[in-house]
């Protein structure tokens, strides 16, 4: 029992330094930043990016957010941050969006950034991604969606009368 716990320890330990070795060869971003600046500042972030194919449904779907904006409060340093913000990313770029604004916020480890809007937008985890019409927010994906951001994003769009 001993010498399993040890092993665990052991592992543990060496475990944590070999993640935190390859956080350092990260640049972290915090504040707002462009989607360039994020894709230059992270090797998974790039790669995320190149690799991922957007479905034709995902394309369909990112056209419905014409005309709203959407903030992505993220981290750097956040494993579901490295997968969800490229295809986002790529699917925008792809699908040539018309959304109204598109801002990118990195926080810390902490979930904080100098401006203080994750206090206003209350960020619970990374990465929120927030749709809004005008100042109405529709909705919000936290971490990771149920089918595709896009998909997901389109269902908080209230269908025309």
């Amino acid at each position: 029992m001993r010498v399993i716990l040890l092993v665990l320890c052991w592992v543990g330990l060496f475990g944590c330094q070999a993640s935190l070795a390859a956080s350092k060869q990260i640049k972290d971003l915090i504040g707002l930043v462009s989607p360039q600046e994020v894709l230059q500042a992270n090797s998974t972030f790039a790669e995320n990016y190149q690799t991922y194919q957007p479905s034709e449904n995902e394309l369909v779907a990112t056209k419905l957010l014409k005309g709203k904006s959407l903030t992505v409060l993220f981290g750097t340093w956040c494993h579901d941050s490295q997968r969800e913000v490229p295809r986002l990313l790529k699917v925008l770029d792809m699908a040539q969006s018309e959304l109204t604004e598109l801002t990118l916020i990195a926080v810390n480890h902490a979930k904080q950034e100098p401006s203080g809007i994750y206090k206003t937008l209350e960020l619970r985890y990374t990465p929120t991604f927030i749709l809004f019409n005008g100042s109405q927010e529709l909705g919000r994906i936290v971490e990771k969606p149920q089918v595709s951001l896009s998909e997901d994003l389109a269902a908080f769009v209230p269908l025309p009368h």
